[in-house]
């Protein structure tokens, strides 16, 4: 059996028809759906493009090939083509496929109308949550307040007519987007956290140095992961006699004004924009260089790119947002939006050895729960079940 993906990452298409990605979603990414489905369809957005850099990673393979919607760059453009949207994805699904749409998604929003008209069953993995993503702050759009209503429930009726649903959380999105009853329900992390990918002991604090590293990672095509807080946070300790600096991994249409903002604090040699990096080792080479990992998102699932710094040993701050608080204490934990307890957080942290040390500790062990042979057990029982599911539904409806 076939199954459609359908997701809202970008891709790009060379000439000799090769889709090629910076983001986790290579194709090692979509190879864990094989383990059940004979092959995947990835229904996203693609651009042709004359070539991509060495860094960029292939996304298409044997038994993964791309069915591509009309390319479009935020909502403005999104409404201009959602016919066109609308239409590709329906073309793009068979009546004996499986679907699985990764929400919240556009793409998934112009598909499951049609799937629930029709009765064809689909299974969701729901990996963020719209009420944050339109939270205040989080998007500049003169409609915000409409969207932060719209758009979870269109999540809340998409969850309701799902045969199965997996959850990024454990417990925090399934509260605000509840399965139906009788649905098959589970819970994993999109994450990939190979044995390699966590380290064997805790990290000993540095005693030679009073200059600290702080590293985000995150993308700044919005501002989701609040790096205008963290900047702002950053100025504050410095103001404070408190000597560190910053790392942000990550790209988007933010990082001009970000850069303007650091320039303006007077931190232009104390915050560094490194850029999109290919996910995997060059992520983990700027963690292992860090002291502390800072993420005071406005929004979030639960954030990959904190699990993998808790798998390098690295002590972590986070908001209380999304999935955060099932990852981080509460004492490791500050509100959104709140620029001056979290710069009292970050120093309260790196001016206590013995507490970077236990939070090390912590966050390794904690990081092993994601590790890849735990959660790929929960995604087969996800793909077993839409996959039995929508086997019953293709012979009764034959």
């Amino acid at each position: 059996m076939n199954v459609v993906i359908t997701l809202e990452q970008r891709f790009e298409r060379t000439p000799d028809g090769g889709v090629w990605t910076q983001s986790v979603f290579s194709y090692s990414f979509f190879l864990r759906y094989l383990a059940v489905f004979d092959s995947v369809c990835v229904v996203a957005r693609v651009r042709d493009v004359p070539a991509v850099t060495s860094d960029w990673k292939r996304a298409d393979g044997k038994g993964v090939s791309f069915a591509d919607v009309p390319y479009y760059l935020g909502l403005w453009q999104y409404l201009q083509r959602a016919s066109q949207v609308k239409k590709a994805a329906i073309d793009a699904v068979n009546a004996n496929d499986a679907v699985i749409m990764r929400v919240s998604s556009q793409i998934a929003s112009c598909l499951e109308p049609w799937l629930r008209r029709t009765g064809h069953p689909y299974g969701l993995e729901v990996v963020g949550d719209p009420y944050d993503t339109f939270a205040p702050g989080a998007i500049k759009h003169p409609l915000r307040p409409f969207f932060r209503w719209w758009f979870p429930q269109q999540l809340r009726h998409q969850c309701a007519a799902a045969c199965a649903i997996a959850y990024v959380t454990e417990y925090s999105l399934q509260r605000r987007y509840p399965p139906a009853s009788g649905a098959f329900s589970t819970h994993y992390s999109s994450i990939e956290l190979a044995p390699t990918a966590i380290v064997q002991h805790t990290r000993t604090p540095r005693q030679d140095t009073d200059r600290f590293s702080l590293i985000t990672v995150g993308t700044l095509a919005q501002l989701y992961k609040a790096p205008d807080v963290l900047i702002n946070a950053v100025a504050l300790c410095v103001r404070e006699g408190l000597d560190i600096n910053l790392t942000v991994v990550g790209d988007g249409k933010h990082r001009a004004e970000l850069e303007a903002q650091a320039a303006s604090l007077g931190l232009g040699e104390r915050v560094y924009f490194c850029g999109q990096l290919p996910a995997g080792d060059a992520v983990r080479a700027q963690l292992d260089r860090a002291d502390l990992f800072v993420l005071p998102s406005r929004q979030e699932g639960l954030p990959r790119a904190m699990i993998e710094a808790m798998a390098r040993g690295l002590p972590c701050i986070g908001s209380t947002v999304g999935g955060i608080p099932e990852l981080l204490p509460s004492e490791d934990m500050v509100p959104p939006d709140d620029v001056t307890t979290l710069a009292q957080k970050i120093r309260s942290v790196v001016t206590n050895p013995q507490r970077r040390l236990q939070m090390s500790a912590r966050n390794l062990e904690k990081a092993k729960e994601y590790a890849e042979d735990i959660l790929s057990k929960r995604r087969f029982a996800f793909y077993q079940n839409v996959r039995e599911t929508t086997q019953t539904w293709v012979m009764a409806n034959g």
